[in-house]
């Protein structure tokens, strides 16, 4: 018996895509359906970073090497900084490395969502997948860096110890500090284009308050206020980053309280943006 047109339709299969209401964190199922797309995103950045550039990769190494060279004529030779005896040049490009990643990574997720107008306003896929890819560019950065921290440990005599395998452990809670910022400015700037000129300064800000090119602020904020300083998540993980990487003691307590920081940036973020990004489209 054949059916009719009629029949047909009613029997027919239908989805309808509409979004859940209230606060969500993430979409863990969605998020490993679009896996390749994540990489597509991430590849094109990391390809738009370095085109029509004469030095390519280079860059990765140039900003923290040059930024290291004049903080080591003002701060290594003139002030005297403290290094905890580790020559401080290497000391300062330790900080430097991961704190570059962390500002270019947060810089670059919060205005990446109004940067994609095109794609948030024309086809449907977890919106989350733009301020995640932008950050992997940053991430591969911080690898070609650190090949340069090694060649330049290694000319000043000193070998890394045992310690050193906990640098990644460093680098992912980094990345959960910078992926929870990022995505919570970059819902914030489709809202309210102020933040386009806010993050940049609140960047250079954020850097005196974490230990990239000094070993600790107690000297200059007191015992209160270096307390709290290990409530800026970058603080404690830059910080055990380069005690990792040289071999030097670990501080547990500000690695646990910026951990855990991260951890709460990364809910925070993730829930806003899954509350509004439903009017990304209308807004952009």
């Amino acid at each position: 018996m054949s059916l009719t047109p009629e029949a047909d339709a009613s029997e027919a299969e239908i989805t309808v895509i509409e979004p859940r209401p209230g606060w969500q964190v993430l979409n863990l199922r969605e998020i490993w359906r679009f896996r390749e797309l994540l990489l597509i995103l991430t590849w094109r950045d990391v390809k738009v970073r370095y085109k029509q550039t004469v030095l390519g990769a280079a860059w990765a190494v140039l900003q923290p090497l040059a930024t290291m060279v004049v903080f080591s004529l003002f701060f290594g030779r003139v002030a005297g900084m403290d290094s905890g005896g580790v020559p401080y040049p290497v000391f300062v490009f330790a900080g430097l490395l991961p704190w570059f990643f962390f500002s270019n990574a947060i810089a670059s997720a919060a205005q990446s969502v109004v940067g994609n107008q095109s794609l948030v306003t024309k086809i449907y896929f977890p919106r989350l997948l733009i301020p995640m890819s932008s950050v992997g560019p940053y991430l591969l950065d911080l690898v070609i860096g650190f090949v340069m921290l090694v060649v330049l440990m290694a000319g000043y005599g000193i070998m890394p110890g045992w310690s050193l395998l906990l640098a990644p452990l460093m680098v992912l809670g980094l990345v959960v500090a910078a992926l929870g910022v990022g995505i919570l400015l970059a819902a914030l700037t489709v809202e309210y284009r102020d933040f386009r000129y806010v993050v940049p300064f609140l960047v250079q800000l954020w850097m005196f308050a974490t230990p990239s090119i000094y070993m600790n602020a107690f000297g200059v904020v007191g015992p209160k206020g270096t307390a709290i300083l290990p409530f800026n998540p970058a603080y404690g993980l830059i910080a055990n980053f380069r005690a990792a990487v040289l071999d030097q003691p670990l501080d547990l307590h500000s690695l646990a309280v910026s951990g855990a920081v991260a951890a709460v940036m990364l809910l925070i973020g993730c829930l806003y943006f899954r509350r509004v990004e439903r009017g990304f489209a209308d807004i952009i």
